[in-house]
Parts: structure tokens; C-alpha cells; sequence
């Protein structure tokens, strides 16, 4: 297949690819043509998918964990060797520059071979008891998960889950993000080509709410597992709950930088800007808020702005381009939306605030100073290359600060002293608390949010609990 290709997108339902009559356009946000024809599933697609799904759970439970490693690490193999036509398709669809979408293939392996090595250390216990009796603790696979991902990581979203419940021993029916399907496309061709058995994995494409709404309630439906915006999250919980259903749920941040007055503040300027510009800001952990340390504030905001304005914004599959553009119109209006209500309750803007192209949603790394409490930038995540800079007194005002607000997803800090890291680590009400790098999740560690970011863990030894039931066992010896 040809690298820069698009896919021809369908459906894998019971272990066959699968068209249908409906479908909708996918748009190339550089330049807004149409890259493919997505499928729709339908009432009936959904019915074969869970039908298949059942059936497949019933082998998969059964697979030797071994085996069920061997084919989740034969499919990360093969996705690796097809690295360069998965991450062209990314590009392509979702817009970041192609040396991020390589790496985010990368991460998507990574996945699977943690989670597969996962596989065969879920370990249970025996508990000491008297003689004559004896309590045994197992886990068990949940059953099928219904999962959603979202549209900004095309393929390390959609992995992350695929291979905590493949790994588990559940089957799956992943509805992946309708504007940036390419990644679970490949990901399904590559567990087709590893050779899954049929029904484990199943991938389908529609109206998400009504997809959400059709397999929450089903008697297969064992977790829920979502990654999204807050506001969904809750939707979908409520839904679940409603039928006993239990959930996994990575949601929205608003992430906090505490810049501490012991550090060079030039050098963490760039490496700031840098990564906030990292999917043209579009991460639920992006550094969003800063809050600088008084007397580094200015010497802070003035190397950010300029690292910021540097940044070079243009087509993925141009060598030269830092950042590509936003995910669509909508973004750029919440975008804009933002700066001008900062602007007009007196916050300066330093770098950016307007769409800089007439055609493609590219938005400029743009950076806010001394915004009000009462901006919505503040309290709303901006979900795209929108920074803010302000200045506090203390490490403590900088602590009460980060923890207004109802997120809590991630954290970061910059600091040398050990007192301060403590003071961080220990303060900040985040589920992962990052010092002195951006980085806030990585394969072998938990991932996940406290507060209205989430629910749960990916990832890490933890990662698979939420995709297993424990049973205890209690064993009488005959008399």
C-alpha cells in the first residue's frame, strides 16, 4: 500500500471487514478536502457486533494468558514494520506533523506490548486462614467492553484500551472517533493480520450518542471505557449507572505549571512552549495554566512568547512544520472565543490569538498574561494552543491556585529544591504530578485523573483492574 494512501475505511465486525450504505466524509483539517468515506454503522451492524462480541469472549476468556500475549505483541510487531503508512494516514486526518504521528504509532505499540506482558501477571492471592479452609482471590476478565475514544490521538487513544481488555481476556467493540478513524483501522488490520480470533475485536463508526446509547444498557456490556470531555463522561456514567454498569473514564483537564523562583526561567519557558504547542495544544494533559514565581514572571513570559511566536505552523508532511492545525472550525471559534473574552476583561495577549490561514484550521500558539480569575480561559479547558501566564507569590498561593478548579487530571512543576518538590508532590490534587519534565504518562506508569477528570487507571501494574472483576473463593476440605 501506497504510504501516503488513505485508507478505505471500513467497519470489522465478527472478524470481517465490513461497508455500509451510510457513510460520512473525512476531512484533511490543512486544507479541509475530503480524504475517505467513513461507514456508519447501523442498528444491525451494532446487533453483529455484540452478538460476535459474545461469542468471542467466551474463546478469549479461555485463551491462555501466553497466548494472548503472543498475538497482541505479533500485532505491535506488525504495526511497527507499518509505521510509516499508519502515521502518513494520521497526518493526513488529523493534521500534527508527521514525526509526532510516528511517534504516537510508537506509543500505541507500547502499549500493547506492556499490557501484553501485563497479561500474564494478574496475579491473585491466597489468604491464610485456619485449617481445614482455604480463601482464594482471583480476577477475572469483565466481560465486553464498549469503548470510545476520542479524536486528537487517532491511534495511542484507541490502543490503550484495545489492549487493556484484550490483555484482561474481554472482548471489545471500540467506536472510534468519526473525524480521526485511520488509527483504529490499522490497529484492527493488524490484529486481523496477527490472527484474533473472530468477535474479540470489533470496530465500528457512527452518532456517537446514538452508538453510547444502543450498547451501555446491553446485557453484554460488561465496562464501560471512555476518554473525553467531562461533560460526556458524566452523560455516559449516568447511563451506565442506570444499568449496574461499571466504567472507566479519562476525562478533561485544565493542567497547571507551578514555576518556582529556583529555577532558570528561559530554559523553562522553552521547553513549555515547546510542548504546549505539542497536537497544536489539543491534549487533556497540555500545560495550560502557569503560574510563575513574581520575580520570574516577566523573564518567563517574555521567552515564552518568543519561543511561542518561532513556532513554525503548517501542512504535517512539510519537514519544516512544528504544529498543524487545530482538529476543525469549531475549535478555532472556541478559540477565539476565549482570547477575546480574556482580552476584554484586561489580560494581555503577548503572542497569537488569530486563525492565520484562510483555508485549514491553523491557529497560532498563542500565549495570555496577567489574565483575571473571571476569564474563562481560567476556568474552561481551551483544548488547543492557548497558554496563560501569571504570576503568584508563593508556592502555596501557586497550590491553592492550581487546585481550584474541579480538574485534576495533570500536573506539572519546575523546581531544584527537594522542600518544594515535596511540597508539590504531596499538594497538588492531580492523578498524575509531573517535576522538572511535561511528560505525564508513559506505558509502565498509571494514568488517570482525581476530581471531575476521571475515574480510574490505564496503564502501569493498575492498568488492568478496571477490566477484571476479583472473586474470592472459599474452599471447605471434606472432614
Amino acid at each position: 500500500m501506497n504510504a501516503h494512501a488513505y485508507p478505505d475505511l471500513h467497519l470489522y465486525i465478527d472478524g470481517a471487514w465490513r461497508k455500509t450504505t451510510d457513510d460520512t466524509p473525512v476531512l484533511n483539517p490543512a486544507d479541509e478536502t475530503v480524504l475517505g468515506a467513513l461507514p456508519i454503522a447501523s442498528r444491525s451492524d451494532l446487533d453483529d457486533a455484540l452478538a460476535a462480541a459474545s461469542e468471542g469472549f467466551k474463546t478469549w476468556r479461555r485463551t491462555p494468558p501466553r497466548v494472548r500475549a503472543q498475538i497482541m505483541l505479533k500485532a505491535a510487531g506488525l504495526m511497527r514494520e507499518r509505521i510509516e503508512e499508519i502515521a502518513a494516514a494520521i497526518t493526513m486526518e488529523q493534521g500534527k506533523p508527521l514525526a509526532q504521528s510516528r511517534l504516537e504509532v510508537i506509543r500505541g505499540c507500547e502499549f500493547f506490548e506492556w499490557d501484553a506482558g501485563e497479561a500474564q501477571r494478574t496475579y491473585g492471592r491466597v489468604i491464610p486462614s485456619e485449617p481445614g479452609i482455604r480463601y482464594m482471590v482471583i480476577h477475572e476478565p469483565v466481560g465486553m467492553v464498549a469503548a470510545f475514544s476520542p479524536w486528537n490521538f487517532p491511534m495511542s487513544q484507541p490502543s490503550r484500551k484495545i489492549a487493556g481488555a484484550l490483555a484482561a481476556g474481554c472482548s471489545i467493540i471500540i467506536k472510534a472517533a468519526e473525524e480521526t478513524p485511520a488509527g483504529a483501522y490499522h490497529i484492527a488490520r493488524a490484529l486481523h493480520d496477527a490472527g484474533l480470533p473472530r468477535g474479540v475485536f470489533n470496530l465500528v463508526f457512527g452518532v456517537p450518542a446514538d452508538i453510547s446509547r444502543y450498547l451501555i444498557p446491553q446485557k453484554q456490556t460488561g465496562l464501560i471505557a471512555f476518554t473525553g470531555s467531562t461533560a460526556i463522561g458524566k452523560h455516559l456514567t449516568e447511563i451506565a449507572a442506570r444499568h449496574m454498569k461499571p466504567v472507566l473514564m479519562e476525562l478533561g483537564g485544565h493542567a497547571p505549571v507551578i514555576v518556582c523562583d529556583d529555577v532558570d526561567p528561559v530554559a523553562a519557558a522553552n521547553l513549555s512552549a515547546v510542548r504546549k504547542s505539542r497536537n497544536a495544544g489539543q491534549v487533556c494533559t497540555s500545560p495550560t495554566r502557569f503560574y510563575v514565581h513574581e520575580p520570574l514572571h516577566a523573564a518567563f513570559a517574555s521567552a515564552f512568547a518568543e519561543r511561542a511566536r518561532a513556532v513554525t505552523i503548517g501542512n504535517g508532511f512539510d519537514p519544516n512544520t512544528q504544529m498543524g492545525p487545530v482538529a476543525n472550525h469549531r475549535r478555532v471559534d472556541a478559540l477565539r472565543a476565549l482570547v477575546e473574552d480574556a482580552r476584554e476583561k484586561g489580560a494581555k495577549v503577548l503572542v497569537g490569538g488569530e486563525k492565520t490561514t484562510n483555508r485549514g484550521y491553523f491557529f497560532p500558539l498563542t500565549v495570555l498574561a496577567d489574565v483575571p480569575p473571571d476569564a474563562r480561559v481560567m476556568s474552561e479547558e481551551p483544548f488547543g494552543p492557548l497558554a496563560v501566564i501569571n504570576s503568584v507569590a508563593s508556592i502555596d498561593d501557586a497550590i491553592e491556585k492550581a487546585n481550584a478548579l474541579p480538574f485534576g487530571l495533570a500536573a506539572y512543576a519546575f523546581t531544584h529544591s527537594a522542600a518544594h518538590a515535596e511540597r508539590l508532590a504531596t499538594g497538588i490534587e492531580a492523578g498524575n504530578v509531573s517535576i522538572n519534565t511535561l511528560e505525564a504518562s508513559v506505558a509502565e506508569t498509571p494514568f488517570g485523573g482525581v476530581k471531575e477528570s476521571g475515574y480510574g487507571r490505564e496503564g502501569g501494574a493498575e492498568g488492568l483492574t478496571h477490566y477484571t472483576h476479583v472473586k474470592t473463593i472459599s474452599h471447605r476440605m471434606a472432614m
